[in-house]
């Protein structure tokens, strides 16, 4: 079998895996971007114009060895991929990473939207965010939460509704924590309409200031001057709808087994948002996730079996920061359960730069000389556990 390995998707999981895969084989990463974006930094982009760039980090600084190509990949099975362009790339080892689609400004417009651009993008944004005195965020999971807190940063007079059909808020995750993030959305006068629907989205482009009125499904009116979909997620498992490779779920994700194999592949592998675990879809986990297929894969490159599988966090976790003064968050105990993780470490672990340090450090550019990567443009956690 050859010894390559082709990563699709440079995300949160996909640019760990290749660049721990990245002395010990042929590694190719495919992605749309020009660059990864680190999604926890876009919400603050969308409030500080001087933030725009800090989400984004070029793939040509990821690889010393290997190449990452700019492309998209419309069809895999197990000896590779097809891409968009009708060129294909043969894999030894396949590892899925393509994770979820999210609304802007937690993403770039488009899958293909290239650094510049994505970054021209948030600064129009924020002009039109501070022309608008009424904001409405239409869903109260943790990046319409998130948002809502960094825009009472900058803006202390603007007025923030907030929109979700639940009832609760983080259902799930500890009464403390709950209460404790409703008591700061409070102080920070976050208004909060739960239980509540709209009979119809709003009649202007979101993150588009313009004012409109919707109406709650008890009639209630709702104006405002710009809105933004926190909402509707989406994984990106399209390309393998074919059933070449595997036959998804009803939810649409990939069937793995405990070493994050592929359902009937022992060379692809799948991660992250659309691998069918019991995780939530969350950066955190997929992170934790990429170590064990990294093992796995060395394993094999090794002519061994691999051992390291992967086991599903028990204990819900959060870190949900509302700006850089407030937050509330959630971590696995030291005697088994979860508890409540203190303001100071959510601030220090993620809200006072959102994971910027993290990944500068794992985008420093190699050390220049012919053995760089190349970056081709098309024409278009928890450590492993092995098991004997």
């Amino acid at each position: 079998m050859s010894s390559a390995v082709v990563v699709v998707g440079g995300g949160y999981a996909g640019t760990l895996v290749a660049k721990s895969l990245d002395g010990d084989a042929k590694v190719t990463l495919i992605d749309p971007r020009d660059a990864f974006v680190n999604f926890s930094a876009s919400l603050r982009a969308a409030a500080r114009p001087g933030w725009a760039h800090h989400p984004f980090f070029a793939y040509r600084t990821l690889l010393e060895h290997g190449d990452v190509l700019r492309d998209t990949v419309t069809s895999a099975d197990a000896t590779g991929v097809t891409l968009a362009t009708g060129g294909r790339v043969a894999a030894g080892y396949l590892v899925l990473a393509t994770g979820s689609r999210h609304s802007y400004p937690a993403h770039p417009r488009h899958a293909n939207t290239s650094a510049a651009q994505a970054v021209a993008d948030l600064h129009v944004t924020n002009a039109q965010l501070g022309r608008a005195g009424r904001v409405l965020i239409l869903g109260a999971g943790p990046v319409g939460l998130e948002l809502a807190g960094e825009i009472r940063e900058v803006w202390p007079d603007k007025r923030i509704t907030v929109v979700d059909p639940s009832s609760e808020l983080l259902p799930g995750f500890l009464p403390e924590v709950r209460e404790e993030l409703r008591r700061q959305l409070e102080e920070l006068e976050v208004e909060l309409r739960l239980g509540t629907s709209l009979t119809t989205l709003p009649p202007v482009e979101p993150a588009t200031e313009s004012t409109f009125t919707v109406r709650t499904d008890t009639g209630e009116p709702i104006t405002a001057d710009i809105w933004f979909r926190s909402f509707g997620a989406r994984v990106n498992t399209g390309y393998l709808a074919d059933g070449a490779l595997v036959e998804l779920t009803e939810r649409r994700t990939v069937p793995v087994d405990d070493h994050l194999n592929v359902a009937g592949h022992r060379n692809v592998y799948a991660l992250g948002d659309i691998a069918d675990l019991p995780d939530a879809k969350m950066a955190t986990h997929a992170q934790t996730q990429a170590p064990v297929v990294v093992e796995n894969i060395r394993a094999q490159l090794r002519g061994e079996q691999p051992g390291a599988v992967y086991e599903p966090g028990s204990v819900p976790r959060i870190f949900l920061p509302l700006g850089t003064r407030a937050g509330v968050g959630q971590l696995p105990g030291p005697e088994g359960g979860a508890i409540a993780a203190p303001l100071e470490t959510v601030i220090q672990r993620k809200g006072a730069d959102l994971f910027t340090a993290r990944f500068a450090e794992r985008f420093a550019p190699a050390a220049p000389g012919p053995a760089s990567a190349q970056l081709r443009l098309s024409s278009t956690g928890r450590p492993p556990r092995s098991r004997g």
